[in-house]
């Protein structure tokens, strides 16, 4: 039996997960589950999963959490602490699907226990790519990705020399807004941006989709993961979210990773790899389908993208600010503090005011580092979107 964990089990990756789990409850052993307030459904997961522990990383949940595991055997803990502790707990894989830069450390954590890393959570990348792949490398572990564009692009390159790569096309759906004009933009509200055309995700990551903020991140993640230079890399919206990630190269060939918009795909691949397994979703019908569209990802509609290929550049600590002043700008966009075409502008100027900052541009990054510079950035975007 396999050991799993899953950090952040009560959203929509971590559901997925278990629902790929529970269809084969004989092959795996849950170690530990965690999540935030949802802590009904969490219990509920653990008892069901037989987990060994179930965690809420807010201490202020810990008795609810408690009284829904009564009787079922299941250990019950809450706060940062009890989150490391169980991502630390041995097992042989570990789902990484915490939101944010808060999964973080708890992947690290993972990774010095020698576990293979599903990694969901882009941000690790983003704010950490270097100190990510050299604590696996370290503690012989390893790192799968599970965003769909991600591991599209990982399948892709099975078999082949990276060297051989001549540039990766990541592709977009263009989220809820692709088809408003770019002068309504800045009139969106929360609840619109919040829905999806193809996917079926939580509320911050739906937004992000429709600022492209999700793919200005994904983007920096390929930069991290594979390795690749900015001018490699590029955007393609695609409507129909079936072609995931194309990969050209250098005989001109472009070999492209097609499937449904499902994330027990990706993440059915991270779990039974390197086996591929039958897999309960949905099977294309070209000929149904009879077109796929394409369209270039306007970096005029969509700034983030111009804002990631700058962090690209500058590597170092700017992912972290940048995933910070991103996650503030998001924060405030939800509680209407601030508008839809605003976020990118707190992003940019935050950017901007932590550029020439000491540290900021260093090559050598660990864990503390990463964590002053995303703490630097949320007060700098919280001055940014008070100062209007």
């Amino acid at each position: 039996m396999r050991r799993v964990t899953i950090l952040g089990a009560t959203g929509s990756i971590g559901q997925n997960t278990i629902d790929l789990i529970r269809r084969d409850p004989d092959a795996y052993r849950v170690v530990a589950l965690t999540g935030g307030r949802n802590v009904g459904q969490l219990a509920a997961d653990a008892a069901e999963l037989g987990a060994e522990v179930a965690v809420t990383c807010h201490e202020s949940e810990l008795p609810a959490l408690r009284a829904a595991l009564a009787g079922s055997g299941v250990e019950a803990a809450a706060g940062q602490g009890a989150l490391i502790e169980a991502a630390s707990r041995p097992a042989d894989w570990v789902m990484s699907a915490i939101v944010g830069s808060a999964g973080l450390a708890p992947g690290l954590a993972a990774l010095r226990s020698g576990a293979t890393l599903a990694l969901a959570n882009k941000e690790s990348m983003v704010c950490a790519g270097p100190l990510m792949l050299e604590t696996a490398r370290a503690h012989g572990a390893r790192i799968l990705p599970v965003d769909s564009e991600h591991s599209a692009v990982f399948q892709a390159l099975i078999g082949e020399d990276i060297a051989a790569v001549e540039r990766v096309i990541v592709t977009a759906s263009g989220g809820a807004f692709r088809d408003w004009p770019v002068e309504r933009l800045a009139s969106a509200t929360p609840e619109e941006a919040a829905t999806h055309p193809n996917w079926a995700m939580g509320q911050r990551i739906t937004i992000d989709s429709a600022s492209m903020f999700n793919k200005a991140l994904e983007l920096i993640e390929t930069r991290e993961f594979f390795g690749l230079a900015p001018n490699q890399i590029e955007a393609l919206v695609h409507p129909e979210s079936l072609i995931h990630a194309l990969v050209g190269f250098a005989d001109g060939a472009l070999m492209a990773h097609v499937g449904p918009p499902d994330m027990r795909h990706a993440i059915g691949f991270a779990l039974h790899w390197p086996e591929r397994r039958t897999l309960p979703v949905q099977r294309l019908d070209l000929a149904a389908l009879g077109q796929m569209t394409f369209r270039p990802a306007d970096e005029t509609r969509w700034p983030a993208l111009r804002l990631a290929r700058e962090v690209m550049e500058a590597r170092g600590l700017a992912g972290a600010v940048f995933n910070a002043a991103k996650e503030q700008a998001l924060d405030a966009f939800i509680a209407r503090q601030i508008g839809f075409t605003r976020m990118t502008d707190v992003v940019a100027e935050t950017l901007d005011r932590l550029s020439a900052r000491d540290g900021l541009d260093d090559a050598v990054i660990d864990l503390d580092k990463v964590l002053s510079a995303d703490h630097v950035a949320r007060v700098t975007a919280r001055e940014v979107i008070a100062q209007g």
